[in-house]
């Protein structure tokens, strides 16, 4: 957003402040100045001067010596210019003076041109003529100049007189950082309020008048909105007997000083008001709408339409359409078509200001690939009110400028009119959020600088539409610090209770996992989510399984990495191979980290990502190594109960001898086991190698940090041991689950601590001794209560077919 100073000064007339100051101040309250550049630098000893009389040049065809009137005295100059002539009122350098600029339209320089007393050709020149260029401007900027020459003022212009200031150069244009939620900054009037606040000044916007015929545009023209949602107002009028004509000369250089191109009076007004209010509009010819109608619908899927700039646009069904009866003639809220443009022919023209949907607008400019001026202030979200002003605003000029005659009424289709906003003032909160002791009265006087009212009655403060930042007690907080002024608001300590951040509990056995994984050895390690299909035959996972059943990437780097993984192994067996290959031995790693499962297919919600605590290695250790490493995290979790290993775990990757579901409470939680042989060959790692997977979201709800003290035993501790004749098949786990479920209050421990099968025990049974230890946490133990309990676990393992070794 760049605004000139003096349109600014036009609406807060007693604004007397310098360039840097007025961006310090404007800063400190909120309204951030990036920057300002001066429209005179460079510009000096530069006045009026009127051509008396031009000869030629004796010894030069191409250049003529010119006697000027620069009001105190006669000059002479020699100048190359062929459209200057007698009488001309031109713009003059002095002898000393600077210009900022060559005459050919180059970069200009930093430090200007310094223009001094010479002779060309023999004759004596004492100053200069100026060209647009040398006053550091174009003619794209200034349409009356001439292409190549000197620049010539009006003829009422007065010798002498300041000719940078008659050229309105005197004058300093800012350039803001506006922030998306204040759309009212994006116009010369918000800035201007925010001014008049800032300097504590009377602002005084545009006094807009009544305008029109005694004619209804009703009987010329027919509006229909048939999507309110997307367009929440949209307000036409009509104007008649157009007469095309350049703009004054004060609108062409606000609008060259915010860098817009006059063109003629009509296009001229629409960037005035689309300036001045922050209201884009748009004008039709009228002969040019079929029907005389206008409808406000969306495109068709696959429809094209040709924009002004001449590029064929393609659409789809949530891109917002101005129609007439027939056709499509503009873009909503981005640009208009060809087939409806201002012509020098037209006689009659439709003027719209709508206000569509911000969100609508910004996904519609990207679909058509085209983002303009306007589509850049309707996505920030416009206050519908704002529109009818701005069209009668531009009606007003249309007749203050005498180009056309103003047909009477409006169209205006407002549904859902917008109401203002309430916000209860509370100044006591406000100070101690702020740390200040600013005054109720002080804080309503900054409000109404801004136009907020106060209703004493309810003690609220009423926020106007134009204001969509302010919601709550907070935001009018912010209002009143910005201009009592940040720096002034003390240095205070921070009040109430103090807190401590922690991680999440899921996290906290997450980290639990990390430090039990390195306490025993292992290191950690990253695998990709992303895998290739063919990972699951390396798996020598069943065509039918349903991890094969994977969440696919649209656009994949590779067949390699198209797929979702489902199981955590390949990342883990793919480090563990390249240890291998590198000839690391004794290679230990662990791994967190999601897996991807979809609840259907094709996806119509977000998959269930599960995180995977993997364990893996080769080297030293077993099966018995790793079942350790888990029950080491089991037990550091608070998972008391006793897991239970299911050999029957089906695992097509793992050893069929050497594996196990891991049971706990009734739930699986997860796996272990040695990689089977042939998966081991497909990771081409040559050792043994072992790998456990805990699901953690499966685990969790068993776990606690709760840790209960129990003291020191008093009473001394019974111990018995049994060795036992064992059928193979009866698992190790089964003989435990009957020392539990038998030895009662007084079971403290029990430890396996040998086990033998030789030609000393009969085919088809095992060895099996067991040292249990008893305690009663209240008296010594008896003989009679400790043969009692051992009575009742034999007469379980009897049933089991264990007998007592003899």
């Amino acid at each position: 957003m760049n605004t000139p100073l003096s349109w600014v000064k036009a609406y807060v007339p007693d604004l007397e402040v310098t360039p840097q100051d007025y961006t310090d101040a404007m800063t400190l309250t909120g309204t951030k100045v990036e920057g300002y550049e001066c429209l005179d630098k460079n510009l000096e000893k530069i006045v009026v001067g009127q051509i008396l009389s031009i000869e030629r040049h004796p010894d030069a065809d191409k250049l003529i010596v010119c006697q000027v009137n620069v009001g105190s005295e006669t000059v002479q100059i020699v100048t190359g210019a062929s459209n200057v002539k007698t009488g001309d009122m031109v713009p003059v350098v002095l002898d000393g003076g600077k210009v900022a600029g060559g005459h050919d339209g180059g970069p200009l320089p930093e430090d200007g041109i310094k223009i001094k007393k010479g002779k060309l050709r023999g004759i004596e020149s004492c100053g200069m003529m100026c060209s647009i260029e040398e006053l550091g401007f174009t003619s794209e900027m200034y349409p009356d100049a001439p292409e190549s020459g000197i620049y010539i003022l009006p003829k009422d212009s007065v010798p002498g007189t300041d000719a940078v200031e008659l050229l309105g150069l005197h004058d300093s244009v800012f350039e803001y950082e506006v922030t998306s939620n204040r759309v009212d900054c994006y116009s010369v009037i918000g800035i201007a309020r925010e001014a008049a606040a800032t300097f504590n000044k009377t602002f005084v916007p545009p006094v807009v008048t009544a305008t029109g015929n005694s004619e209804d545009v009703h009987d010329y023209l027919k509006v229909t909105v048939e999507d309110s949602r997307l367009c929440s107002r949209y307000c036409a009028r009509m104007v008649k007997n157009i007469k095309l004509a350049p703009s004054p000369v004060w609108m062409q250089r606000r609008l060259a000083a915010c860098g817009i191109r006059p063109i003629n009076n009509i296009v001229d007004i629409t960037n005035y008001v689309m300036e001045e209010y922050g209201q884009p509009m748009h004008a039709f010819d009228y002969e040019q709408l079929a029907g005389h109608e206008i409808v406000v619908r969306c495109a068709e899927d696959g429809e094209t339409f040709q924009t002004l700039d001449g590029q064929e646009r393609k659409l789809d069904s949530t891109v917002l359409m101005i129609r007439d009866g027939e056709k499509a003639v503009g873009i909503a809220g981005i640009m208009g078509g060809e087939n409806s443009k201002i012509t020098d022919e037209v006689q009659t023209m439709v003027f719209e200001s709508a206000c569509f949907d911000g969100t609508n607008i910004r996904l519609s400019s990207k679909k058509v690939g085209l983002r303009t001026d306007a589509s850049g202030k309707f996505e920030k979200g416009l206050d519908p009110n704002n529109a009818k002003a701005a069209i009668d605003r531009a009606c007003q000029l249309i007749e203050e400028l005498g180009a056309g005659e103003v047909v009477g009424g409006m169209i205006d289709i407002y549904p859902e009119k917008r109401e203002e906003k309430r916000v209860a003032f509370e100044p006591e909160r406000m100070n101690r959020l702020l740390g200040t002791d600013i005054t109720a009265e002080t804080m309503l006087e900054y409000y109404k600088r801004l136009e907020l009212k106060y209703d004493e009655k309810t003690g609220e403060i009423i926020v106007p539409t134009f204001r969509q930042d302010l919601e709550c007690m907070a935001d009018l907080a912010e209002e009143t610090a910005r201009f009592y002024g940040y720096d002034k608001i003390p240095v205070s300590l921070p009040t109430g209770e103090s807190t401590t951040g922690k991680l999440s509990y899921k996290l906290r056995v997450e980290e639990l996992a990390r430090e039990v994984a390195e306490f025993c050895g292992f290191s950690q390690g990253m695998t990709y989510s992303f895998e290739s299909p063919k990972v699951f035959d390396r798996l020598l996972l069943p065509q039918d399984s349903p991890l094969r059943v994977t969440v696919n990437i649209l656009n994949p780097l590779g067949e390699d990495f198209s797929v979702m993984r489902t199981i955590p192994l390949h990342g883990m067996l793919n480090s563990l191979s390249t240890n291998y290959n590198r000839r690391n031995k004794n290679v230990r790693l662990y791994e967190l980290a999601n897996i991807y499962l979809p609840k259907s297919l094709p996806l119509t919600e977000l998959p269930d990502e599960r995180m995977q605590f993997t364990l893996g290695f080769y080297g030293d250790g077993d099966f018995f190594d790793m079942k350790g490493v888990v029950e080491e995290f089991f037990e550091k979790t608070g998972m008391n109960l006793k897991p239970h290993y299911d050999p029957k775990a089906g695992k097509t990757f793992l050893h069929p001898g050497r594996q196990a579901d891991i049971i706990y409470d009734g739930v699986n939680i997860g796996y272990l086991g040695e990689v089977h042989p042939e998966v081991a060959d497909n990771y081409k790692i040559g050792d043994r190698a072992y790998v456990a997977v805990i699901d953690m979201p499966s685990m969790i709800p068993f776990t606690s940090f709760d840790r209960k003290y129990t003291g020191i035993a008093k009473y001394p501790a019974v111990t018995r041991d049994i060795s036992m004749v064992v059928p193979k098949n009866i698992l190790v786990g089964q003989i435990e689950e009957v020392i539990e479920q038998r030895g009662g209050k007084i079971l403290e421990s029990y430890e396996l601590f040998d086990i033998y099968e030789g030609a000393q025990i009969l085919a088809g049974f095992k060895s099996v001794a067991y040292s249990i230890t008893f305690r009663a946490a209240d008296h010594t133990l008896e003989e009679q209560e400790v043969s009692g309990v051992m009575k009742k676990i034999l007469n379980g393992l009897q049933a089991l077919g264990i007998e007592l070794r003899a």
